[in-house]
């Protein structure tokens, strides 16, 4: 599947970030958009951006982050801190030949993508955020709100944070467990409102046992892309792409001069109304006004889930399209 799409395929040597080389997939010419995905996707989560952007005049270019796909996968999950991803985005655009990018990130891309932007406002010119909302630096140390949620079950976050744990649920069927993943938060195909919720989990329990279970997959998900998917994380094992999240409290100590800061940058925001992730980060979203000063927009889909620019492929590419344009 990835070979039918017309792009071209690189693997960039960092030489901000000695030994660690970035697996980069573009499409047209025109101002740099870097696109940085999410857990658990990989470049080919911008399938359908690419080619809209290329048409649309710029050169569109989709990353593996660290830990990822066909991308440098460090055994330390130190490496995995945000300031590491921050140095590999600017080596990127480095390494592309260019000065400065439109950056544009999905899920953990977007926290990836605004703090690239906040850290680095002579490289990253706007920023685009999709699903998770922007929420400065701030607060408690992660690790301890999470734990002081009520209830006598693990967040999420917190049962993605022992080494070993998650990744038990994960590798035996790393196709199924991406595929029940993608299903769960997809607005076409989740749970009903009543049903359990993925995100907590039962001590000593899977988080793919709250996972929809015999349906189909996803109305923008075939087969064959799952596929793509699953080629990719069976070859390269979770661990890398876990490290995000147990990297958390080290974030938090190392933006500690950013705490509160606001993005100054032209930027934008799409998201599904279904996805929980505004929810839980509703305040953030009633901050804008003042964390986010340059937002043009924020755009909350109708019925879309987490997967945004992949079940509304069309509408997002018409909506990065005309935000480009008034900020390129």
């Amino acid at each position: 599947m990835t070979d039918a799409l017309d792009v071209r395929h690189s693997l960039l040597e960092l030489p901000e970030n000695p030994g660690i080389r970035v697996h980069a997939v573009e499409q047209g010419s025109g101002p740099l958009v870097l696109l940085v995905h999410g857990f658990p996707e990989t470049w080919y989560s911008w399938r359908r951006q690419l080619p809209a952007l290329a048409a649309a005049g710029y050169r569109a270019v989709a990353i593996d982050v660290r830990g990822y796909g066909r991308s440098s996968k460090p055994r330390d999950t130190t490496d995995y801190g945000m300031l590491a991803h921050v140095a590999d985005n600017v080596g990127v655009v480095r390494a592309l030949g260019e000065e400065t990018a439109v950056i544009v990130g999905h899920d953990w891309g977007s926290p990836i993508a605004a703090n690239s932007a906040l850290l680095r406002p002579d490289v990253f010119r706007a920023a685009a955020l999709m699903s998770v909302p922007y929420a400065p630096r701030g607060g408690p140390r992660p690790t301890d709100a999470f734990a002081a949620i009520p209830g006598d079950e693990d967040f999420y976050i917190s049962y993605f944070q022992e080494p070993g744990r998650a990744e038990a649920d994960m590798e035996p069927d790393v196709r199924g467990w991406i595929a029940g993943f993608y299903t769960a938060l997809s607005g076409d195909t989740m749970p009903p409102p009543d049903a359990p919720s993925l995100h907590f989990v039962p001590k000593g329990g899977r988080m793919s046992d709250r996972f929809p279970q015999g349906g189909p997959l996803p109305e923008w998900l075939s087969e064959e892309e799952l596929d793509v998917y699953a080629d990719e994380f069976e070859g390269g094992g979770m661990a890398g792409p876990l490290g995000r999240y147990r990297n958390m409290d080290r974030d938090w100590a190392d933006l500690a001069a950013w705490d509160g800061a606001p993005l100054t940058q032209p930027s934008l925001f799409v998201a599904g109304e279904l996805d929980p992730s505004l929810q839980w980060l509703s305040a953030a979203l009633d901050a804008y006004p003042v964390t986010l000063p340059g937002l043009a927009a924020s755009h909350i889909l109708k019925g879309c889930g987490h997967w945004v620019q992949q079940e509304r492929a069309e509408e997002v590419n018409g909506i990065l399209v005309s935000w480009l344009r008034a900020v390129v």
